[in-house]
């Protein structure tokens, strides 16, 4: 059986040789003559299209009368309550299953059943804490030291704060 040729690409355009050393410097440019611009005339404001009040009523007050509305910026993310206290930061998030990996600060604990607020630049949730895992093991209480997982009800991002609820 016959096997076809690869067909092969564009042909490279052949490269210019460097000038030889003498006639490397004899090269002279032509001077260009600088084009004229031709000005422009000033842009004229297009006529609107509403015909323009020739005088104000008299009820209205003038614009330096007008009070300035407030303007209530956007609520952002909530801050901690009193009632809370911080007790680590995620770690990481594997969302295929929706588990969050955590470290927790030194002298907290985390129990089964307990009430914690994840919040972050774009996350701010509570959930009880109903599935914790160390190594793949269910277990009830986890520790400082301890690598675990926990599962949460929605996405948490990487250095999303945790805090305790109490109740």
């Amino acid at each position: 059986m016959a096997t076809r040729k690869k067909a092969k690409g564009k042909a490279r355009a052949k490269r210019k040789r460097p000038a030889s050393k003498a006639t490397r410097g004899r090269t002279v440019r032509k001077n260009r003559t600088p084009k004229k611009v031709a000005k422009k005339a000033p842009r004229r404001p297009a006529p609107s299209k509403k015909p323009r009040p020739t005088a104000k009523p008299a009820g209205t007050p003038l614009i330096s009368e007008q009070v300035p509305k407030t303007v209530k910026p956007e609520p952002g993310p909530a801050l901690p309550v009193s009632s809370e206290q911080r007790i680590g930061f995620v770690t990481h998030y594997y969302s295929h299953l929706s588990v969050v990996g955590m470290q927790l600060e030194p002298g907290a604990t985390l129990r089964v059943g307990d009430v914690i607020h994840i919040r972050g630049h774009t996350t701010d949730f509570t959930q009880r804490v109903e599935s914790l895992e160390v190594n793949h093991a269910p277990v009830t209480e986890v520790r400082p030291k301890d690598d675990f997982g926990l599962k949460v009800i929605e996405h948490a991002r990487e250095h999303d704060g945790v805090f305790k609820v109490r109740s």
